[in-house]
């Protein structure tokens, strides 16, 4: 017996509280394992401490400034759509910045806490640590993936009308940006000032306890990687699922009779998809297991093919039994995991020690930091144009077939593209798991290296974890940037959709469009500007303070006084939140700006421009960025020298830029073309409106 739509909706809801089961379970047991050493326990309480610190206070600017624009939003369309329509959206506005904020915590707080025990289980081997970081990560992973589609299903079956969402997904969005705004101006001030005066100043190891900067270092690989992963993920979840779904309910195909039948199953679709995955990331987890000879990258490989298969085979049920077995729908969801795939083993490619461009990259530091950098970048720049192609391919492909199986009808063919970007969310609790990998494991060989564990541990178990994990954060990143690029397509299909009433084209030779263009094309330049230099500043304080406590307390480097860690993370927490609200008031404003100044064509225009140039822009610093730091840590395995080697002190030079650019401005570009694209949907009848009244 065919299941209902309500049974469909029903099946996504379990699936959703099964992966928050699954978590909490997972959660308990983890926590349930002793830590047995006091060093260990001092070092994570100060991280954990810092993190909470932070996050207090960042959470309090966030909310602070979404307190305000839910009056506005309130308000506005108190006035333009009446009460029933105000209350909706700002309702969702305030679940979505809610829910994105709870992600990110989660996120952090699992990582606070298994960073030790793993640090503590590397004494035993590389397969025991790399079990508990990967539970770790789980835990993560199921949590945000877990709690963006129990936000969905839910607020879908309270209103069932995605229009009504919209809020919802403008709400994850902003504190997302803020949250990958806050934590990477954070993360990446402390690591690069710690490492400029520890590492290239006083020639010490990284992590070494005498730095004054070392807890804030590791403070901030949980506020910017777990916190800020965290709510970015489920941003991009959110945004993914709820932009195919807007788009579904929008598309009005005079004639179809397929999609008269299957329209309303159309909209649930991605729902399902969405539960689908969550069953199979459970699944996949247990597949995560390292035998002797092999990688630990392709340990976590088989966690995610084993979610990906299971996945598509989920798909063929889903397609078949919802959408009448339409075999390009299924084809569609394919395409999406294709892209995913391709995307994850470009980024390793460029970021893996495994492979030449990061060998290149520490050979070129034989010749200084300047050559280092060239190098460097060159890769980047290179790395953009493989994801180009599969994206363009996956773009072509989906709308094509789709397209021609549903009656040539240019929206339903913009349905594809959705159904693809879906289906890449089949990944994305495996792929946070994987991510939330990265941090723990950092945090794990800090916690080692500070608590004065024996030289084997550190070389064969605690690095060998950290250098993969930063391979992880970039395929993260990687993944996350073409989800967005789908997504934003999406939504842009949606904005155009939703002023076709009065512009039934944008023509792209129309100056007003392309003034929006311009200025679209430019925004991620002018926005990531404001982060690099925030890092900038945020760096130059700590390397102050730590060069003020070398001078004043000269026994800290013989071992003879302690550093002042907390004045490191006072400042460095000052300083990040402080450089918070410029960067996100520009993706809030500008959008509005021209809006209504130039008008919903040129808005158009804009949206155009900053997927197309935030997409490349964002891919180039995030690998080329990973792509520097796995350099450096080649060197440091006894390569060129090895650590305090001059090709080493160059490759530090190149990690000090990367860190900046793969930690804090690359993927904050991901939050800011969301943020733009459901600003733009949330206010364009207030802008229709506007335009009409004036003209």
């Amino acid at each position: 017996m065919a299941l209902s739509l309500f049974d469909w909706e029903i099946f996504v809801l379990i699936s959703a509280l099964t992966g928050l089961v699954y978590a909490g379970v997972q959660s308990y047991l983890l926590l349930r394992i002793p830590v047995t050493e006091k060093k260990p326990e001092e070092i994570s309480r100060a991280i954990r401490e810092g993190s909470n610190a932070f996050m207090r206070r960042q959470y309090t600017s966030i909310f602070t400034f979404a307190a305000v624009l839910a009056v506005i939003i309130f308000v506005a369309f108190y006035f333009s759509s009446g009460i029933s329509e105000a209350w909706k959206l700002t309702l969702g506005f305030l679940v979505g910045a809610i829910g994105s904020a709870v992600a990110g915590l989660v996120g952090m707080n699992i990582s606070v806490r298994t960073n030790v025990r793993t640090a503590i289980r590397a004494k035993e081997g590389l397969n025991p640590a790399l079990k508990l970081a990967f539970r770790g990560g789980t835990v993560t992973g199921l949590s945000v993936a877990s709690l963006a589609l129990l936000g969905l299903v839910v607020f879908y079956m309270w209103f069932h009308s995605p229009q009504a969402m919209v809020g919802y997904i403008f709400g994850a969005s902003l504190v997302s940006l803020f949250a990958r705004v806050g934590g990477g101006i954070y993360t990446k001030g402390a690591d690069v000032g710690a490492d400029l005066v520890g590492k290239v100043e006083a020639g010490i190891p990284e992590d070494d306890p005498r730095n004054p900067a070392v807890i804030a270092d590791n403070v901030g690989d949980n506020v910017g990687d777990c916190a800020g992963m965290g709510a970015d993920l489920f941003e991009t979840y959110v945004v993914t699922a709820l932009s195919a779904m807007l788009l579904a309910s929008l598309i009005i195909v005079n004639g179809s009779i397929y999609w008269a039948k299957f329209k309303g199953n159309a909209i649930v679709f991605p729902l399902v998809i969405g539960g689908i995955a969550i069953l199979a990331t459970i699944i996949g987890s247990f597949f995560v297991k390292k035998n002797s000879n092999q990688r630990i990258m392709t340990a976590l490989y088989k966690g995610l093919i084993a979610t990906v298969i299971i996945s598509a085979v989920g798909f063929y049920v889903a397609v078949y039994y919802l959408m009448g077995g339409n075999l390009a729908i299924y084809v569609d969801t394919l395409v999406g995991i294709i892209i995913m795939l391709v995307m994850v083993y470009v980024t390793e490619y460029y970021t893996s020690e495994r492979y030449s461009p990061v060998a290149k990259i520490a050979k070129a530091s034989n010749t200084g930091s300047g050559t280092n950098i060239i190098t460097g970048l060159a890769y980047g720049l290179q790395a953009v144009f493989i994801p180009a192609i599969v994206i363009v391919s996956g773009i072509i492909i989906s709308f094509g077939i789709t397209y021609f199986s549903l009656g040539e009808n240019a929206q339903l063919g913009l349905y594809g593209i959705a159904v693809a970007a879906a289906s890449m969310l089949s990944a994305t609790g495996m792929i946070i798991s994987i991510d939330s990998y990265g941090p723990i494991t950092d945090n794990a060989g800090g916690i080692a290296e500070m608590s004065g564990f024996d030289e084997k541990t550190r070389r064969e178990v605690t690095d060998p974890l950290d250098a993969v994990g930063n391979t992880t954060k970039a395929v993260t990143k990687g993944y996350a940037i073409g989800s967005a690029a789908l997504a934003a397509l999406t939504l842009f299909a949606a904005f155009k959709t939703l002023i076709s009433g009065v512009f039934p084209t944008i023509q792209i030779d129309d100056p007003i469009v392309v003034s929006g263009l311009i200025i679209g094309a430019s925004l991620p330049f002018f926005f990531t500007s404001y982060l690099m230099n925030a890092v900038g500043k945020a760096a130059y304080s700590i390397v102050e303070e730590v060069r003020k406590q070398f001078r004043e307390k000269p026994g800290i480097l013989s071992w003879t006084e302690k550093p002042d860690y907390g004045k490191a993370v006072d400042i460095v927490t000052r300083e990040a939140l402080r450089q918070l609200m410029v960067p996100a008031l520009i993706a809030v404003l500008t959008p509005l700006a021209v809006g209504f100044i130039l008008g919903p064509e040129a808005l158009g225009g804009l949206l155009l421009g900053v997927i197309l140039s935030g997409f490349p822009l964002a891919i180039m610093m995030t690998v080329g960025g990973g792509a520097w730091d796995n350099a450096k840590k080649y060197i440091e395995q006894g390569n060129y020298g090895g650590k305090g080697s001059e090709a080493h002190k160059a490759a530090v030079v190149g990690d000090t830029v990367g860190d900046a650019t793969k930690d804090t401005a690359g993927p904050a570009i991901n939050p800011l073309v969301k943020v733009v694209n459901t600003i733009s949907i949330l206010f364009v009848t207030i802008m229709l409106y506007h335009y009409l009244f004036h003209i």
